[in-house]
């Protein structure tokens, strides 16, 4: 797993083309020649690109899953719909689907923020408003996440 850190305020052309932060460009550079893969988000109303290293491995383990049970079919086809594969061309720039950017309403100003493995494409307004309705407990989500008291794992 590769690791990505970073978050950038960008633009998106009109034509639905993000122009990949240099520093982001850095850490990517392995990867650009395999591609990406952008999907929505499950949780929130932004896009996930994926390295295509961490698609498959993400896809090993969805096709685990047993397909004759109802609920994993439709967790796959939920989770991958819309999932399309992307390359950042010669100029650096990557071309946002459309139908991705009217899921996140995607506008001109947007965020590329790092998810540890992966990137999130945001619209600058909408990831503002989540930073901010997630700051008042914050505090209360990372002791509960990380603050393990029994072992070596916690992060201090």
């Amino acid at each position: 797993m590769d690791l990505i850190t970073g978050t950038y305020d960008c633009k998106v052309d009109a034509k639905g083309r993000l122009m990949m932060p240099i520093a982001i460009k850095k850490q990517l550079s392995a990867m650009v020649q395999e591609g990406f893969v952008i999907r929505r988000s499950v949780f929130q109303k932004c896009l996930e690109l994926y390295p295509m290293g961490e698609w498959k491995v993400l896809m090993q383990k969805m096709n685990k899953l047993n397909k004759f049970k109802k609920k994993n079919n439709d967790f796959i086809r939920r989770f991958t719909a819309g999932a399309k594969m992307v390359e950042v061309d010669v100029n650096g720039r990557l071309l946002i689907p459309k139908d991705l950017t009217v899921f996140a309403d995607i506008s001109k100003n947007i965020v590329v923020a790092s998810a540890i493995n992966i990137i999130e494409i945001w619209d600058k307004d909408l990831y503002e408003q989540a930073i901010d309705d997630a700051a008042m407990d914050f505090a209360d989500l990372a002791e509960e996440v990380m603050g393990q008291d029994d072992d070596d794992h916690g992060i201090s």
